[in-house]
């Protein structure tokens, strides 16, 4: 049995896990992957998913850095079924078809652009209808059912407890006259969160596949965390400014409906302040919550059940249309807004930012895990300026990050989930985080368990056989395409020599151009100095 590893390998996003026994090839989720530029470029190659020979895809749960990858395996080849809960299969109805909205207007801004200088016309990653052909293809089973989707493979779902519908997934493969048993937690949630269920108790396994988000860390306390919440808007309310909150349309934004509807009966927040939800997503995300009270916890149930709608507010706004979103941006005066996406790397969220960012009255709250490399990073690490709609802003507001919010477990629930092991403790893949994160979780489950633990790196391919050591296996090249710094410094210093040579050229053009060429220059010299500044 063999396991590549084609996303959420030292990253947090992209999460694939690819699976080849004798009976079946395929796949733990097949997640998009967000970041810079060169992660992001991952989307595009699929050669090393070869779509057309993947029989199944097993889904943990919504969340588009789990599935946000499927219409593309649709757009290049796969034809078979997509197994996950049936939350799971309502809200990716409406997370991929508004994922392929976005690929289709990035493409189309991208195609206008390269066609001013000359170029080809830019295709999207896929298209809405590669997104319907995906969500046909989703087949719901509900928790704690076992079923086969290949011959000697048998999977049963589990609540995660970190969003609607999330699953972690026991696998058991059949062959040779042995059983092999694996455990993919998907994304754990952490306990005593709003709206879901604690995560199941996990079951015994050979193999565990186990997120390390928040490895290196505790959250604080969701209490200490509303009251920052509160404050921070109150603060804001004070200045006459807005607060801005990114937030993912699927459970966060949910969260943060209940948080300032608790805030709001408790006095906390001053109750005139209008309170908007700019995401078309979001919005019917909210509905399909409302919609499936079975699958959140019994405090969230009790609400619905006296008849109060916990993701209600008396001041709340849901903006549909793009009019009625900038119509927020023209609106004097504080206001909350929630906007997707989470990190701010998309969405209507780069609008409000580039509104806002610059005002030292306004402030943004970021309440969830910032990749590496999207512009929410950037801004919660520090960023005096930064780049929005191709416009630079500069960062004025005051930013709070609260980390309490998160609905990832972080490390002291991750090592309690894990005391659940009673007979045997599996080995442990660590997937699903920054490889800070991964090393210092690694670091303590051997200390604490005494179990093997290994951190797979992009691309790596382990052979597992129970009871004998992995062999491993990556296209170091393809993983980590090889940089030489010296050459392409070389080049550089190479091409200012030659712009050097032409200072008397450059003297002797008329005025108006010599502006241009210098305010061109200058251009390059400030994106040099950007550089040197992160670094």
């Amino acid at each position: 049995m063999k396991v590549k590893f084609l996303g959420a390998a030292g990253t947090v996003t992209g999460s694939c896990h690819l699976i080849e026994t004798a009976t079946a090839r395929f796949a733990i989720d097949c997640g998009m992957h967000q970041g810079n530029e060169v992660i992001e470029r991952r989307n595009l190659d699929t050669s090393v998913y070869k779509p057309r020979n993947i029989d199944f895809f097993l889904l943990t749960h919504a969340h588009i850095d789990h599935s946000g990858l499927l219409p593309r395996m649709v757009k290049t080849g796969f034809s078979g079924k997509i197994y996950c809960t049936p939350p799971t299969k309502e809200l990716l109805a409406i997370m991929l078809e508004d994922s392929a909205h976005i690929q289709e207007m990035e493409a189309e801004w991208a195609s206008r652009k390269s066609r001013r200088h000359g170029g080809r016309t830019v295709e999207a990653l896929y298209t809405k209808a590669d997104a319907l052909a995906a969500a046909a293809l989703l087949t719901p089973v509900p928790y704690g059912e076992s079923f086969s989707p290949a011959p000697g493979i048998t999977a049963v779902y589990h609540d995660a407890g970190h969003i609607l519908g999330s699953a972690f997934i026991e696998l058991s493969l059949d062959g040779n006259g042995k059983r092999t048993r694996m455990l993919f937690s998907g994304d754990l949630g952490r306990p005593d969160q709003l709206l879901v269920n604690d995560p199941d108790k996990p079951v015994e396994s050979d193999y565990l596949f186990l997120e390390g988000t928040y490895g290196d860390r505790d959250h604080k306390n969701p209490q200490d965390s509303r009251e920052e919440l509160a404050q921070a808007i109150r603060e804001s309310y004070t200045r006459g400014g807005k607060v801005i909150i990114p937030a993912f349309a699927v459970e966060r934004t949910q969260e943060m409906l209940f948080c300032l509807h608790l805030l709001l009966k408790e006095g906390r927040i001053p109750a005139d302040l209008p309170v908007f939800v700019d995401s078309p997503l979001a919005i019917k995300a909210t509905e399909i919550f409302r919609r499936n009270p079975a699958y959140l916890d019994a405090e969230t149930r009790a609400y619905y059940d006296r008849g109060e709608d916990p993701l209600s507010l008396p001041n709340l706004r849901f903006t549909q249309t793009t009019d009625q979103s900038r119509e927020i941006n023209e609106l004097k005066g504080p206001a909350i807004v929630i906007a997707a996406s989470g990190m701010c790397n998309a969405g209507r969220v780069k609008h409000h930012l580039r509104h806002n960012l610059w005002r030292p009255e306004a402030g943004i709250v970021f309440v969830g895990f910032q990749a590496m490399g999207t512009p929410g990073r950037k801004i919660v690490d520090g960023a005096k300026m930064i780049r929005i709609l191709g416009e630079e802003v500069a960062v004025n507001a005051k930013v709070y990050t609260i980390g309490g919010f998160s609905s990832h477990a972080g490390q002291s629930q991750i090592l309690a989930w894990l005391s659940h092991f009673k007979v045997n403790h599996p080995q442990v893949f660590l997937v699903h985080g920054e490889q800070k994160s991964l090393e210092t979780l690694a670091g303590l489950i051997r200390q604490r368990f005494g179990v093997k633990v290994r951190i797979p790196q992009y691309l790596e391919e382990y052979t597992l056989t129970p009871g004998a050591e992995p062999v491993v296996a990556v296209d170091a090249e393809k993983a980590h395409p090889h940089i030489d710094w010296e050459v392409l410094f070389a080049e550089m210093e190479g091409r200012l020599a030659r712009l050097r040579g032409k200072a008397k050229d450059l003297s002797e053009r008329p005025s108006e151009e010599q502006a241009e060429l210098r305010q061109r220059i200058t251009t390059l010299d400030r994106e040099m100095l950007e550089l040197l500044s992160e670094l």
